[in-house]
């Protein structure tokens, strides 16, 4: 039971209880990750398959199930995947990123193990290790609502993902050469639906269907590695239902901007005349706009979808106003996030503020990027095994960075990138971007309020301009050109959580942090003991465990 998977059995038992507790369903999977040839811009190259599939399979799962996947790594270098929002409650020993798990190596499995718990909502998982995620190995992830807690929405008739992302015909081991080089990836080569670009032979064959008068729901992901992306449907408006894990107001769009990492659930209606559509995929703040389609099509349609794609919004302007017409939906049945017993996030007291800042860096024709002046690099050893086997010292030095930035940084550091942040407190966190690119950020093991994001500088009056009310909670967000978003959180989950850019070249060069949040107590209430099958790599390969957390 090292995981923690049977903590309710073993609480019963140590309880002397009688009674037997049924534990939340389980599923299992077996995936085999491999090589194979794919060819989704039209040029043979190299992807990485699961279960011979690109993209991977979607995991259907329903809230508090116990997911299992045993994962056999038949690639030639070692191999980790995340599972994109699911906070891991208690157990980022699954969280799948090299500052908590050794990778799989070449040749062996790993099974993972992680409870869903009640974060109803649309994710996906895919690869941290090296520049796999260039090749594949990504997937959707739903969380389904169980029968008891009802949806802000009736069924609707199907539910559908929809992976979008931006895609290069070189290989992941042509633009891993590339970022070890020190040269940037460039330009990507086109976007991707579901795998596909819309214009290969099988253009014509439809990626979806629709039967007249039914609504659908469509769980719209942006798996891509460096654009974000406007999504559109020809002739049918899209009502937003949730994002990562949230409903929203159910406000309509004919279009949808989804920067990189974010996820998005709608509902369409199918109330046109019966032929094909058109969904489309675009890129954004970009001099050359690279563009998928992908058919729906009416079940009683005849005749083709109309040549005359819907229009990209222009500039990011009209990114931030939809931003800031995204609202929480305070009336939904649904869980939601409950920091410190209120749901007045906007009342709680702030215990810290941290101001991050990205920086790109060039030194002798060589890029590199920073959080606060700190060049991430990731250690033989996991962060997180080394402060559990109390090796931290040995591995990485803590707070590197100061929670105010340093005024100019001509050169980083190149260190693991670790800030200490007390359990249970509420802290704000200014992202502040003073590149000419915009930013995607993720944060591991929570959800946050997304409260603000602004053009300019942060400075403490920005504050009169947060949204302390119904702001969507969710784990991603964008940072716009030259301007700040501002997020709030309990860090109430005990464990090592990452920070990153989703920006592949971005978080591979750098710009990435851990956050490490430690429960004084060593108590199972707060933390799951070390998985019995947790690998182990680096310098605590022969260690001894140390004593284990108790009730």
């Amino acid at each position: 039971m090292g995981g923690g998977l049977g903590i309710m059995v073993l609480l019963c038992l140590t309880a002397g209880a009688m009674m037997v507790h049924a534990e939340d369903p389980y599923l299992f999977f077996t995936w085999n990750v491999t090589y194979g040839t794919i060819s989704p811009l039209g040029v043979p190259q190299k992807g990485i398959l699961i279960n011979g599939e690109f993209p991977g399979p979607t995991i259907n799962s329903t809230s508090n199930n116990n997911i299992v996947i045993n994962v056999f790594n038949h690639l030639d270098e070692p191999f980790l995947i995340t599972w994109s929002g699911i906070q891991q409650r208690k157990n980022s020993w699954q969280d799948g990123t090299l500052g908590t798990m050794c990778p799989i190596v070449p040749g062996t499995n790993y099974t993972y193990r992680f409870q869903v718990k009640d974060q109803i909502g649309s994710y996906f998982y895919y690869p941290t290790t090296s520049t796999h995620r260039a090749a594949g190995g990504f997937g959707g992830l739903h969380v389904n609502s169980r029968l008891l807690i009802p949806v802000p929405y009736a069924d609707p008739e199907d539910d559908y993902t929809v992976l979008i992302g931006d895609w290069y015909s070189k290989s992941y081991t042509q633009l891993k050469t590339f970022l070890d080089s020190g040269r940037a990836l460039g330009r990507p080569d086109g976007v991707l639906i579901n795998g596909k670009s819309g214009k290969g032979k099988d253009k014509d064959e439809p990626l979806f269907t629709m039967k007249p008068g039914k609504t659908y729901k469509y769980r719209v992901c942006n798996v891509g590695i460096k654009n974000s992306l406007n999504f559109r449907i020809q002739a049918h408006p899209m009502k937003l239902v949730e994002m990562e894990g949230s409903h929203t107001v159910q406000n309509v769009y004919e279009s949808l901007d989804v920067h990189m990492g974010q996820c998005y659930s709608v509902l369409v209606t199918a109330d046109q005349n019966p032929k094909d559509y058109y969904m489309v995929a675009s890129t954004r703040f970009t001099k050359q706009v690279l563009t998928a389609t992908g058919i729906i099509r009416y079940t009683n349609g005849k005749g083709p979808a109309s040549p005359e794609l819907p229009p990209a919004p222009d500039g990011w302007a009209w990114s931030l106003n939809q931003f800031r017409s995204f609202r929480w939906n305070l009336t939904a049945s649904a869980a939601r996030p409950n920091p410190q017993g209120s749901y007045h996030y906007g009342q709680i007291e702030i215990t810290r503020t941290i101001k991050l800042v990205n920086a790109a860096h060039s030194k002798s024709g060589k890029l590199s990027y920073s959080i606060n002046g700190v060049s991430h690099v990731n250690p033989d050893t996991p962060l997180k095994l080394a402060e559990y086997f109390q090796a931290a010292n040995k591995v990485f030095q803590y707070n590197l960075i100061p929670d105010e930035p340093l005024a100019t940084v001509d050169e980083p550091k190149f260190a693991a990138n670790v800030m200490n942040i007390t359990f249970r407190t509420y802290v704000e966190i200014i992202l502040e971007n003073h590149e000419k690119s915009i930013q995607s950020w993720n944060l591991n093991g929570y959800s946050f309020f997304a409260v603000a994001i602004e053009p300019g500088r942060w400075t403490p009056e920005k504050r009169k301009n947060y949204n302390l009310l119904d702001a969507v909670s969710r784990h991603t967000i964008q940072v716009f050109p030259k301007s700040w978003a501002a997020i709030m959180l309990t860090f109430d989950n005990a464990g090592m959580w990452n920070l990153r850019s989703e920006l592949l070249e971005n978080r591979y060069l750098g710009q990435e942090l851990y956050i490490s949040v430690l429960s004084p107590e060593r108590s199972l209430r707060d933390e799951y003991n070390i998985p019995d099958t947790a690998q182990r790599c680096g310098i605590v390969t022969s260690l001894p465990n140390p004593p284990p957390y108790t009730i």
